[in-house]
């Protein structure tokens, strides 16, 4: 389950982000997952869950946006969402497809509350 590893490594960014100061508190994380990644959402939440309830993290939720993946014909220009790892074209049958999105899989945004006080980052 290469979910844990993936969990692991979110984990350590925000360690890196935001450091253990008991003043600030970790909301929420999320985290962009592209359909070409190969990660299973509900196993990536559990793992998750699981690691941060031994850190100072511990309560914060993890939301998960999943991104399509989606791509360009380079010869007609058409874009489009690319449906069981079929890369040809809908509109004019070409294998020429630039893949535009849905390999990501990063951390695109911390939830913090400074010293409690409801203030967000």
């Amino acid at each position: 389950m290469h979910e844990m590893s993936i969990a692991e490594s979110i984990v350590e960014i925000i360690r890196e982000t935001l450091g253990e100061d008991e003043n600030r508190r970790l909301v929420s994380v999320t985290v962009e997952v592209g359909e070409l990644t190969a990660v299973v959402p509900e196993s990536l939440e559990f793992c998750f869950n699981a690691i941060i309830e031994t850190t100072p993290y511990r309560g914060a939720k993890i939301h998960i946006r999943n991104v399509p993946l989606t791509g360009r014909c380079q010869e007609c220009g058409e874009e489009f969402h690319i449906e069981k790892y079929a890369f040809v074209c809908p509109k004019c049958g070409s294998t020429r497809v630039q893949v535009l999105g849905g390999q990501e899989l990063k951390v695109s945004e911390l939830e913090v509350d400074e010293n409690g006080t409801g203030d967000h980052r």
